[in-house]
């Protein structure tokens, strides 16, 4: 059956997929029942290449159902485990676009917090170092431009923690804009300002080093900054 979601394949070959998430998808299905990334995906080798039965199509990293932009799956299981492991390493480049409120004292910095995730309300926060099953998150981050109260920023992940850019920047006093999870001064109901520019990573049988990109939607907040 043919997806009803349209998503833009930006790369493919034997070993990895490429394509940039529509906001508001699961990338995995969740409790929600609803159409997910990695489902939308299989149907559609399946039908592209007339494959019977299962597809295999491995999950190496995520994004937040309300964040959008550019991933990479793995096709086989080899590729999966190579991505996986370079991942682990923090060989695995992810750079992300944010627009947060307010504006940082410092244009450019580096973030290092302890994060603790409650599952059983999905919340993360940052807690004190040595906090039990607390886990270090780092990011890097540039402030592009500041504008209406917003400030666009270039953000590198240095670890991949559950929602860690969010909890990071909210800790600071700038949360994202129209993050309703960890806001502090938003109050209407808007769409996250996260999505995910960039991902760097060395092709798992090649010795080659491969680097996709994927802008922002032009709508606000983010066509403030254009």
């Amino acid at each position: 059956m043919k997806s009803p979601v349209k998503i833009n394949l930006l790369y493919e070959d034997n070993h990895i997929l490429v394509v940039e998430k529509p906001v508001n998808i699961p990338t995995q299905e969740d409790e929600s029942g609803d159409l997910d990334l990695l489902t939308i995906l299989k149907d559609d080798i399946k039908i592209r290449y007339q494959k019977p039965g299962n597809v295999f199509l491995g999950l190496v990293h995520r994004l937040d159902r309300p964040v959008g932009g550019i991933m990479v799956f793995a096709k086989t299981s080899k590729a999966a485990s190579r991505l996986s492991d370079q991942i682990r390493k923090r060989e695995f480049t992810k750079v992300y676009y944010a627009v947060i409120t307010g504006t940082p004292v410092k244009s450019t910095d580096i973030l290092t917090h302890y994060l603790l995730k409650n599952t059983s309300t999905n919340q993360v926060k940052a807690v004190t170092p040595g906090t039990p099953e607390a886990k270090e998150a780092i990011l890097s981050y540039e402030i592009l431009g500041s504008i209406q109260g917003l400030s666009l920023v270039k953000v590198k992940l240095h670890t991949g923690r559950p929602h860690q850019i969010r909890v990071q920047f909210s800790t600071i006093g700038h949360p994202l804009y129209g993050d309703a999870k960890y806001g502090i001064t938003n109050t209407k109901k808007a769409q996250i300002a996260l999505w995910s520019h960039e991902i760097g990573f060395k092709h798992p049988t090649q010795n080659e080093n491969l680097s996709f990109s994927s802008n922002p939607p032009g709508i606000y907040p983010w066509d403030i900054f254009l």
